[in-house]
């Protein structure tokens, strides 16, 4: 399984009130979600995103409220995949939920750029930035967590 697309980038403590303010908790439709998706610190995100980009961020990405909403909103968006310095332990576990690809590896979150182009190999958990022609290595899934992201959540994979 892999994502390749444009990288969002964002810096430390993205907390789900940044992901998904509180004001726009009043549907559970993720295609609503994803129009107001990280509306508050990046206006233009929801016009700009498409689909298969990549998000990264730094440190403690989906701090905050344990909202399922965040990782929803994020994934209905468009985007393949959250690259960070590491992940709110919540947060973390509502993204592999609802089957967000989420990885975490500092260098990458360190170095990759805004625009640059991205490619993630989920099975050994190597990051190619394709702008630059530099490669990370992230932290692969293990199986049964890429089962569960292939099947689009958790609920999906139980039923299946």
């Amino acid at each position: 399984m892999n994502a390749c697309g444009k990288v969002h980038k964002y810096g430390n403590n993205i907390d789900t009130d940044v992901i998904i303010p509180a004001r726009y908790l009043n549907s559970y439709d993720p295609a609503v979600l994803a129009g107001y998706c990280m509306i508050d610190i990046d206006a233009d995100f929801a016009g700009r995103v498409k689909k298969g980009d990549i998000m990264v961020a730094g440190k403690n990405f989906g701090c905050g409220s344990s909202r399922e909403h965040a990782p929803i909103a994020i994934k209905a968006s468009g985007i393949s995949c959250v690259i960070a310095e590491n992940f709110a332990r919540i947060f973390y576990r509502n993204a592999i939920n609802i089957g967000l690809p989420i990885i975490e590896c500092k260098e990458a979150a360190d170095e990759i750029n805004a625009k640059d182009e991205v490619e993630v190999d989920f099975d050994s958990g190597l990051i190619t930035d394709k702008t630059t022609g530099k490669t990370y290595k992230g932290q692969a899934f293990p199986e049964f967590m890429q089962g569960i992201m292939k099947a689009g959540g958790l609920m999906n994979y139980i039923n299946k």
